[in-house]
């Protein structure tokens, strides 16, 4: 009686299940039972925390001193949001960020922190391109791909100790594990495949082209081994087999493919330092 009143049923059921057959594992009604939402957002708001008191390590631009390039991505941020595919639009955060460094990549954190280098910002040509790379990052976050990837990494019981109370500091110390390389969060190659479909899917109900993920990967390729390839892209599928998949995914779709491309963007990437 004492453990029914302290857990929710489902969440007792699945410790019990864990503890007695040794179940592991990341199937996505798991991490739905033992990872709830709230534990997505308490997580995503301590890495954060975490990323917020590591200005050398990432020097995020003040929201303050650059209003108007917040309030630019926010609103491209917001035309996203406005896809009913988005599962938890209003359950979080979306809170947009902007790392002041020359670095081709841009990541998301459980709970929807959105983080933006400014070189892939520089990088890109045009909104539609950026627009790309912002449905898979909140795909990333919506699809809970982190969650599946906590308990990949730490184990299902682990993960649901912490998530019933058993193990306070354990959140805490996972978002200070993870502020180290949130840069280089690494998903499995099918939640990538996931992301890149779920961009099409949120741009398909905007003016910009909804293949605009593809147009990162197809760059990459096109400037061949010479280019300075990221990282992350080492673990992750290869370029060319993305550009076919998104572009395959737009052409199920039969949404546009047409360069939207406002030239406020140039006006934007001026206001970055």
């Amino acid at each position: 009686m004492i453990l029914v009143s302290k857990y929710p049923l489902a969440r007792l059921f699945v410790f019990i299940l864990v503890s007695t057959l040794g179940l592991s594992g990341c199937d996505k009604d798991l991490v739905d039972l033992v990872y709830t939402l709230e534990d997505d957002k308490s997580l995503g708001l301590q890495l954060q925390s975490e990323i917020a008191s590591k200005p050398d390590e990432y020097p995020v631009l003040d929201r303050a001193q650059y209003a108007d390039a917040y309030a630019y991505l926010e609103g491209l941020r917001d035309q996203v949001l406005e896809s009913s595919e988005i599962r938890f639009k209003d359950e979080f955060t979306w809170e947009v960020h902007i790392i002041d460094e020359d670095v081709l990549n841009a990541f998301a954190a459980p709970g929807g922190y959105i983080y933006f280098y400014t070189g892939i910002i520089k990088y890109l040509d045009n909104e539609d391109d950026l627009m790309g790379v912002l449905g898979h990052e909140i795909a990333h976050a919506d699809r809970r791909h982190s969650a599946k990837q906590m308990l990949e990494s730490y184990g299902v019981q682990t993960v649901l100790s912490m998530a019933l109370g058993d193990n306070p500091s354990g959140i805490a110390s996972i978002a200070a594990g993870l502020a180290e390389n949130a840069a280089v969060l690494k998903f499995s190659r099918s939640d990538e495949s996931e992301a890149d479909a779920y961009s099409v899917d949120y741009l398909s109900s905007t003016p910009y082209r909804c293949d605009g993920a593809a147009t990162f990967f197809e760059r990459i390729s096109a400037e061949g081994e010479g280019a300075s390839v990221p990282t992350f892209l080492s673990t992750h599928p290869n370029p060319e087999t993305r550009v076919e998949d998104i572009r395959a995914k737009a052409a199920e779709l039969g949404c546009s493919t047409e360069y939207f491309a406002p030239t406020s963007y140039d006006d934007f990437k001026a206001m970055l330092p």
